[in-house]
């Protein structure tokens, strides 16, 4: 009787670095809360993802965000699940941060806030970038 191969083995699992670039403000247009689920969608499939925010994309991150006026439902403490789906590289470009009077303490999650030089060498090293 001849040996079957075992179907249950594969080769060696390939995962890529996606990084995730936010520049738009989080309302007004459905780019901030497309990328928050695409990026929720990479992790659950065990990808190494990582977010930053620039621009208007830092406000996406700011606490306190009241959206009655404009009649859409607020969708940054979804920011928060992050967490559960070890999404822990998540940028924050200082020049654009400090640019819109804003600091560390003004978002809804712990980011690590980088220069421009140092975000560079970061988006050199991914497999994927894509920008909303």
């Amino acid at each position: 009787m001849s040996e079957m191969p075992d179907d249950d083995e594969s080769g060696p699992e390939i995962v890529k670095r996606f990084m995730y670039v936010n520049r738009k403000a989080p309302y007004g247009t459905i780019y901030a809360l497309e990328s928050l689920e695409m990026v929720l969608v990479a992790a659950a499939f065990d990808q190494d993802v990582s977010m930053v925010f620039l621009d208007d994309g830092v406000y996406q991150l700011k606490k306190g965000q009241d959206t009655g006026a404009i009649g859409m439902k607020n969708f940054s403490p979804t920011y928060r699940a992050l967490d559960d789906y070890d999404v822990e590289k998540i940028y924050v470009e200082m020049e654009s941060m400090r640019a819109r009077g804003l600091t560390e303490d003004d978002f809804v999650i712990p980011v690590q806030v980088i220069d421009s030089a140092s975000l560079r060498e970061i988006m050199a090293n991914q497999d994927v970038i894509l920008e909303s």
